[in-house]
């Protein structure tokens, strides 16, 4: 009759091997999750200034127009608050 006895060295070596693979396993889980999962946010946002369709846009202090050589802005007040830029005139087509 032989009874096999564990040592408290022996069961804490092999929780912490377990505890080690379950580590292992949530991070290849996490990795594999995140290469292909498809992304959540969908296609930058393009700038209103880099909108070849938008002729004149503003932020509330100064206008811009896209001209043939480039953007012509006028000049803000001395005190305006710049807010979000939007567009006021887009082309037809």
């Amino acid at each position: 009759m032989s009874t096999a006895r564990t040592t408290p060295s022996a069961q804490r070596s092999s929780s912490d091997a377990l505890a080690a693979w379950g580590i292992a396993i949530l991070v290849v889980a996490t990795v594999l999750l995140g290469v292909l999962l498809p992304p959540r946010h969908g296609p930058p946002v393009r700038s209103v200034a880099k909108d070849p369709a938008c002729l004149e846009w503003s932020d509330g202090c100064s206008v811009c127009q896209r001209l043939a050589d480039g953007p012509a802005c006028s000049l803000p007040g001395i005190a305006c608050q710049p807010g979000a830029l939007r567009c006021l005139r887009r082309s037809d087509g």
